[in-house]
């Protein structure tokens, strides 16, 4: 669990920040994918790095249980296919960025998503842990109550 919270408490703040930027800095973000996506560098450089975050995430944090936790690893396997396909087929990447691009849905709703599952993130890995810890305290504080 404490690998959960850790990866909860960098991948919450960031995701809230990149969820803002889109939402209302979308001219400047549907600008700067335009550009992105006409390098085939750019794509395969931001390849390795995703990939490498993806590995990082699904090789400390590959728990698939129901509860909050498997939110990080199907972010980590996310970012390892990503960074597998721009790799490995950049044209692909580029035709379906472009395409994701092009809607008038973006960057608003994946803003929006982003938003949603940082807030999430940064909950369970900052306020619930807390919450959790305080109620544990306060817990073994409180008389035991006698039955009668």
């Amino acid at each position: 669990m404490q690998r959960s919270i850790f990866l909860a408490r960098l991948i919450g703040p960031v995701l809230i920040t990149v969820g803002i930027a889109l939402i209302f800095n979308s001219d400047t973000y549907r600008y700067m994918a335009e550009q992105f996506l006409v390098s085939y560098a750019l794509i395969y450089v931001a390849g390795i790095i995703t990939l490498f975050a993806g590995l990082a995430i699904v090789n400390t944090h590959n728990i698939w249980i129901m509860k909050w936790p498997v939110i990080v690893t199907i972010l980590g396997w996310m970012a390892v296919i990503g960074g597998v396909i721009r790799i490995l087929i950049p044209q692909e990447g580029q035709i379906v960025g472009t395409a994701i691009v092009g809607a008038n849905l973006w960057p608003g709703i994946p803003g929006l998503v982003m938003l949603f599952f940082g807030l999430w993130l940064f909950y369970e890995g900052y306020l619930a842990h807390t919450l959790r810890l305080r109620r544990a305290a306060a817990a073994k504080r409180a008389p035991a109550k006698r039955k009668k």
